[in-house]
């Protein structure tokens, strides 16, 4: 076991990138228990505020990561620096995604159904964390053999076509494809090959008076939907803790049921 571990993760250099990751994942939960508990009125936690401002765990979470990411910085790769700069930065990140909803939409949304977003970027971030522990290179780098390597000119074709699938990924409404793309490039193929999701930047762009492909476009993503979406949804709730009912809820709301659903009053 210690010949493993040295070998696959101190050797390579991924022990700040996991600790980074631990801490991140840490945060997340700890923080998500204290505002379902604070939610629910138990324990001793309580709202933090300043006046009549109240304070979101974003703030700290945005100081510990540039305290962490300087800190990164100037400590360079040797000795235990990075190793505290990681958990530093994986416990503000922590905070910071926790709240992805908040920044993206500048109002407190956080037990709303836009507030779901926050679930799925912390996911999504440690989905991608995991694979590039595991091997995986952005932009699928590490498919290339060490002579293709010292070839700029393929090398930065490779990223340069890998970037591009995940871009179309990205304009066809394919959040989740994109990113994951980024480090298996077979997936950003597949998402941009497909037909792209109603409302997205590409389908108002060239579906706009192609009837058949906007007509197939939305079926497509109503059988994704309906596959998949419940069981996204379960999970979110499961691990966000939307299906919960507050003290401030409105009576009879589930905050897991619609728009807008089960929403509090602003945290301020």
């Amino acid at each position: 076991m210690s010949d493993w571990w040295y070998r696959n993760i101190v050797e390579p250099g991924k022990l700040p990138l996991l600790l980074a990751l631990l801490s991140f994942v840490g945060s997340f939960v700890v923080t998500r228990t204290i505002t379902r508990l604070i939610r629910a009125g138990r324990g001793p936690f309580r709202n933090i505020s300043s006046g009549d401002v109240h304070i979101h765990h974003v703030v700290p979470g945005i100081f510990l990561m540039l305290v962490g990411g300087f800190w990164a910085v100037a400590a360079g790769r040797h000795g235990a620096g990075p190793l505290y700069a990681a958990v530093i930065f994986g416990v503000g990140a922590g905070l910071v995604l926790d709240e992805f909803a908040l920044i993206l939409h500048l109002d407190d949304v956080y037990w709303s159904e836009q507030g779901r977003k926050s679930v799925e970027v912390v996911m999504l971030t440690a989905a991608l964390v995991v694979l590039v522990l595991t091997g995986f290179t952005p932009f699928g780098v590490n498919d290339l053999t060490p002579e293709e390597r010292q070839n700029r000119g393929l090398f930065a074709l490779n990223v340069g076509i890998n970037c591009g699938f995940s871009l179309i990924a990205l304009l066809k409404g394919k959040l989740r494809t994109a990113l994951i793309g980024m480090v298996i490039p077979f997936v950003a193929l597949i998402g941009a090959i497909r037909l792209a999701r109603p409302g997205s930047a590409w389908a108002r762009r060239f579906y706009r008076n192609r009837h058949r492909a906007r007509a197939r476009a939305g079926l497509r993503a109503f059988r994704h939907d309906r596959r998949w979406a419940g069981k996204s949804r379960r999970l979110q709730d499961w691990i966000g803790g939307f299906s919960e009912s507050g003290p401030d809820a409105r009576p009879g709301s589930d905050a897991g049921s619609g728009p807008g659903a089960g929403r509090l009053p602003p945290r301020r």
